[in-house]
C-alpha cells in the first residue's frame, strides 16, 4: 500500500491556473481553425449558415501580437440594445493562445467581482468565460460557421469570397 500512495504522489497535478492557460490554448486553435482572426483587416465580418443567426465577428484591433476581437450574433438584447451575447477575445499571435476577457458590454471582470477579487474567484470566473467560449466555437464549427462563409459585413452573400479582405 505504501508504495501506491507514493507512485500517486509523484504524479504531475494540473493547477487551476495551468487549467486556464491550457483552456486559452484550445480556445486559439479552435478560433483559428474557425476564423484565422490573425489574417483578417480590421473591420466586421458575418458568418451566415442560413439557420437565420448570422454570427458577427469584429475585429476590432490588430497589433504586432495581440488581435483584439468581439463574437456576437446579429440580435440585440431588447432590455440593453446591445448584442447578446457577446465574447470579448484577445488572441495572442506569440503565445498561440486566446482569452476571453468579458461576455457582456460593460462587464469586465472588475466589474462583475470589484477591483480586488480574490485570486481563486478570478479564475474561477476566468473559467467559465473561456469555458463558455470553447463551447461556443464547437457549436458554431458544428453549424457550419467558418472562414468559407465569412464575409465583410454589408457585402451580399453571393459575393462573399472574392470580398474578404486580409491582412
Amino acid at each position: 500500500m505504501q508504495s501506491a500512495f507514493a507512485r500517486h504522489e509523484r504524479i504531475p497535478r494540473l493547477s487551476r491556473f495551468g487549467w486556464l492557460m491550457g483552456l486559452y490554448a484550445e480556445n486559439y486553435t479552435h478560433l483559428n481553425r474557425l476564423f484565422a482572426p490573425c489574417d483578417l483587416a480590421r473591420g466586421t465580418y458575418l458568418s451566415s449558415v442560413g439557420d437565420g443567426l448570422d454570427l458577427r465577428l469584429e475585429v476590432i484591433e490588430q497589433h504586432r501580437y495581440t488581435v483584439e476581437l468581439r463574437l456576437t450574433y446579429d440580435l440585440c438584447d431588447p432590455v440593453t440594445g446591445e448584442p447578446d451575447p457577446s465574447a470579448f477575445v484577445r488572441v495572442y499571435r506569440d503565445a498561440r493562445q486566446a482569452e476571453t476577457t468579458h461576455c457582456y458590454v460593460g462587464r469586465r471582470w472588475q466589474d462583475v467581482m470589484g477591483l480586488y477579487p480574490p485570486p481563486q474567484e478570478l479564475i474561477n470566473h476566468r473559467m467559465r468565460m473561456n469555458t463558455f467560449l470553447g463551447k461556443w466555437l464547437e457549436y458554431l464549427a458544428e453549424r457550419g460557421h467558418g472562414l468559407a462563409r465569412l464575409r465583410p459585413a454589408g457585402v451580399p452573400l453571393g459575393a462573399a469570397a472574392s470580398s474578404l479582405s486580409l491582412t
